[in-house]
């Protein structure tokens, strides 16, 4: 079969052995969610974003977000913000750790993050961005990327151009997601404007927006180096194997069984708990137990009595039930 891109590829000098990627995503992309994707067969790996100017300050809970275990290579570790000196300073003093790519957010469109002038908020700022990028690219010999969206609300921003300034400052690689910062994640990501920044450029190029099965993967033909899977992740680490499993066999793999569901969850959680303590690791497994039974039989109930499951041993109560 005709496949949607090379397997092998390298950002820099590090390798990747596919092009399906596991989005950043706060709330999401924690460690044991990461590794679960790793061992689906995710070809790289980022991090949640931090941000610059807490890694600056030392910040406890960014510390912790900035763990990597030794099974994630190639992960790439995302920071945030929008002054170039702290950026570059905050590059070089992480750059010892276990990461292989420096990747710079430059498309978050959380309010808290825009008003700030960081994430999306950059894309109003060109020269800014070519700042950032040359500055942090200088700092540290890892290979540096970013990730931008395609416009602002009520600024005249040209994707293409900032794409080739990203390139010139000295990036590696940069990451498109199809949108603009007003859509959020409404609407249809556009791919023609992603396939001409692929044009324009000769960096890798990475392409994010509706891809959820391997078909979706197909349509979106662009050239693209790498395809980054974001929303439809949630709840489906199997994604990846059914994307490697299409593009080097052309065929659909079957979606997995209630059983493969449950053990997910169920050693999702106890990851969980081991690196966050019980309490709050089964608090935050709430959110991924939606997911990974949205659409399913009961999935409501679930959902609804999900919120109430305090320990592990409750958790494995709620899911012992045969969906046949």
């Amino acid at each position: 079969m005709e496949t949607l891109m090379k397997m092998k590829w390298k950002i820099g000098s590090v390798e990747i052995e596919n092009p399906f990627i596991l989005a950043p995503m706060a709330g999401v992309t924690d460690l044991p969610f990461r590794i679960l994707c790793k061992e689906q067969g995710a070809g790289l790996l980022c991090t949640e974003m931090v941000s610059a100017k807490a890694i600056s300050f030392h910040n406890k809970n960014t510390i912790s977000l900035m763990q990597i275990d030794p099974v994630e290579h190639p992960v790439s570790m995302q920071i945030f913000g929008s002054e170039p000196d702290l950026m570059a300073e905050v590059a070089k003093s992480i750059e010892e750790q276990p990461f292989d790519i420096l990747d710079i957010n430059m498309g978050c469109p959380v309010p808290k993050v825009v008003n700030n002038g960081e994430g999306s908020a950059l894309l109003k700022n060109p020269e800014l961005i070519r700042e950032i990028v040359t500055k942090v690219s200088h700092a540290v010999k890892k290979p540096v990327t970013a990730k931008i969206r395609i416009g602002f609300e009520g600024y005249p921003v040209d994707p293409v151009e900032i794409a080739k300034i990203i390139e010139d400052s000295g990036a590696a690689a940069v990451a498109v997601h199809g949108r603009t910062r007003q859509q959020y994640y409404a609407g249809e990501a556009d791919w023609d404007t992603i396939r001409r920044i692929k044009e324009a450029v000769s960096i890798p190029v990475i392409g994010n927006g509706d891809v959820d099965s391997p078909k979706k993967a197909l349509v979106r033909e662009t050239g693209c180096d790498g395809i980054m899977i974001g929303r439809a992740v949630r709840g489906n680490p199997w994604i990846f194997r059914e994307m490697n499993h299409y593009f080097t066999t052309g065929e659909l793999l079957p979606r997995p069984s209630w059983e493969e569901i449950r053990e997910m969850i169920l050693r999702h959680a106890r990851m969980q708990i081991e690196l966050k303590g019980e309490f709050t690791g089964i608090r935050e497994m709430r959110k991924h137990i939606a997911w990974y039974t949205s659409g399913m039989k009961h999935s409501a109930g679930l959902r609804r009595d999900s919120n109430l499951v305090s320990s592990y041993e409750e958790l494995e109560k709620l899911l012992d039930f045969d969906l046949a």
